[in-house]
């Protein structure tokens, strides 16, 4: 489903319909603290209930979650292997709350890489909260923009080979029909926490609008102040699409009118 750049179907003044996240910084809270690093990734799930929950009380409709990256494999073994267990826990024991909340679960990414319990988990999970109707969490795990944008292209080459597809047929709208955030808005807010200013390969097409916020403060202490303070921080923004200031201003107050 392709995403309306219609500058006055979203007011600059309301909650941002998406946010998109990457928790950066939870090693490095563990590390100040003298504390093994894969203590801050269970500290770091605690923000992630924290988050949610804000999120779902604000009538967010997507918050989307860099868990896993695809790079994250190169990380020592011991770590990684902490965090696929960390990852199978928490789907065990957060699904049933999710589900009680109206939550849907997606979760994007090449499932390929993980275990056949793991990916067996993540269908069931998906599976559970398919028809909530409440805040939809994405969470992005062994997940790169790159990836994504291949395997769209992949499935729309093999979509021209058995004629299903006509050339004259590609365009933005089409590869945004077969990336895995297909049917979403695109990302109105995109956050980084740690201090750290860039998007690592996350939604590197779905971020082509999004207004971005970078805060030093480490994942695990991010609360649900921090976030409003970046929503405020959006709400400030004129996101103009290419347009000028002028005619972002003529075309709100010609949707006013029209309320």
């Amino acid at each position: 489903m392709a995403t309306d750049l219609n500058p006055t179907a979203h007011d600059s003044h309301d909650n941002p319909r998406h946010i998109a996240i990457i928790m950066d910084g939870n090693g490095r809270w563990a590390q100040k603290r003298m504390m093994p690093r894969v203590m801050g990734h269970h500290a770091g799930v605690k923000a992630v209930r924290k988050i949610v929950e804000y999120c779902a009380k604000q009538g967010i409709e997507v918050l989307s979650l860099f868990a896993f990256s695809s790079e994250n494999w190169r990380r020592p073994r011991e770590e990684v292997n902490l965090l696929m267990d960390l990852f199978l826990s928490t789907l065990q024991t957060e699904v049933d709350k999710l589900d009680k909340n109206n939550i849907r679960l997606k979760i994007i990414g090449d499932r390929a890489g993980f275990s056949n319990k793991l990916q067996l988990k993540i269908r069931d999970a998906e599976a559970q909260t398919a028809s909530n109707t409440g805040l939809t969490l994405v969470i992005a795990a062994n997940y790169g923009g790159r990836w994504d944008i291949t395997q769209a292209v992949t499935q729309i080459v093999a979509g021209i080979q058995n004629a299903t597809i006509a050339p004259g047929d590609v365009s933005e709208a089409l590869i945004d029909n077969y990336l895995v955030t297909a049917g979403l808005p695109e990302p109105d807010l995109f956050i980084r926490s740690g201090g750290e200013e860039r998007v690592s390969n996350f939604l590197l097409w779905q971020l082509a609008y999004t207004e971005f916020y970078f805060t030093k403060t480490l994942w695990p202490d991010f609360d649900g102040a921090l976030l409003q303070e970046a929503i405020a921080s959006f709400k400030g923004r004129q996101r103009r699409f290419g347009h000028t200031g002028e005619q972002m201003l003529d075309n709100q107050n010609g949707y006013a009118l029209l309320q």
